[in-house]
């Protein structure tokens, strides 16, 4: 039975792949790598895990030519984008590629795709601009306002701020990203470089961002105001003793008791295909009363590692980075 689909099939509708066990059916993952490379999500990983599969495995699962070129495409502008020293042709429906390593000094660069030729310049990316400094770097809502005029223009109605700021670009490589924003989910993942960052900031982060006192809420349409980030970061300097202090007392009883309890009623309740049926009342007791007795002795170790960790790695954020922040 394929995992996926849910449908029985012969042994040879499922093809194995280099990068992982997983199988899945013929069909199926060609529907997934369809939809994988149409949506340039690329490198693909297995739809059971995070392994990459292999370009050799895309391409026999691919069956049509031009799904095929446009992994590579992808594949190999995902390659280009993490160069630092590679720039790309600003021009209209060019797509060309410029290795620009040491240039710096001499910023004047031409793209060599036959029929192009645009020159622009290593810094700013723009057009080549003799005359003068390189330009600021656009508004990230001019784009979104470019697209929105026409259609506002002609009902009559200005662009608004709340759309212009549906379209970011991304910190890495400068793609454009469209976000509805509503306040769901801030942390994005750019499907051309890879590069994880936030929506509100434009900073590349780390899984922690958003624990950290910057501003910054994993959900939400705009970061806190300075002062209210400021309230709350002294907030957590004076009310942490309290509060880890509250936390703990409430951790140990929950943790100690809990366990016992816990493993106790799954013993008893059993499950499906377990022996609970085949034991008798004398050993079904004594298999709840080993497990109770023997998560008692199990659950003060686990409580006090857990109150042993937890509270140091508390105070050091709040009195270390905390802190550090309000300092700055």
């Amino acid at each position: 039975e394929c995992p996926l689909c849910l449908l029985p099939q012969p042994p040879e509708a499922f093809p194995t792949l280099a990068s992982c066990p997983h199988r899945s059916c013929w069909a199926c993952l060609e529907r997934y790598l369809r939809l994988a490379v149409s949506e340039s999500r690329v490198p693909v990983s297995c739809p059971h895990c995070p392994a990459a599969l292999q370009p050799a495995d895309v391409h026999r699962l691919l069956p049509e030519p031009a799904l095929r070129d446009k992994y590579e495409e992808f594949l190999l502008r995902r390659l280009l984008v993490a160069d630092p020293g590679t720039r790309w042709c600003p021009a209209p429906d060019c797509s060309y590629a410029v290795f620009a390593h040491g240039c710096a000094e001499c910023p004047r660069l031409t793209c060599g795709r036959e029929g192009c030729g645009t020159e622009f310049c290593y810094h700013c990316r723009q057009p080549w601009h003799p005359d003068g400094p390189c330009a600021p770097a656009p508004s990230l809502a001019t784009p979104t306002a470019q697209l929105a005029q026409p259609e506002e223009l002609a009902h009559g109605e200005a662009p608004a701020q709340a759309e212009a700021e549906d379209i970011k670009v991304c910190p890495r490589c400068s793609a454009f990203i469209m976000k509805i924003n509503d306040g769901s989910c801030n942390r994005m993942n750019c499907t051309v470089c890879g590069c994880l960052f936030c929506w509100l900031c434009l900073r590349e982060i780390s899984d922690v961002h958003f624990l950290s006192p910057s501003g910054c809420t994993f959900w939400g349409k705009r970061p806190w105001s300075r002062t209210r980030r400021i309230l709350w970061q002294l907030g957590m300097v004076l009310g942490a003793p309290m509060v880890i202090s509250l936390a703990a007392g409430v951790a140990v009883p929950v943790i100690t008791i809990g366990i016992p309890i816990y493993m106790g009623r799954k013993v008893l309740a059993g499950g499906p295909g377990s022996r609970r049926s085949s034991l008798s009342g004398c050993q079904q007791c004594l298999s709840v009363t080993s497990s109770v007795l023997l998560s008692l002795f199990v659950s003060p170790i686990i409580t006090a590692l857990t109150v042993g960790v937890g509270v140091p790695l508390m105070l050091t954020y709040v009195y270390g980075t905390v802190v550090l922040s309000l300092c700055r």
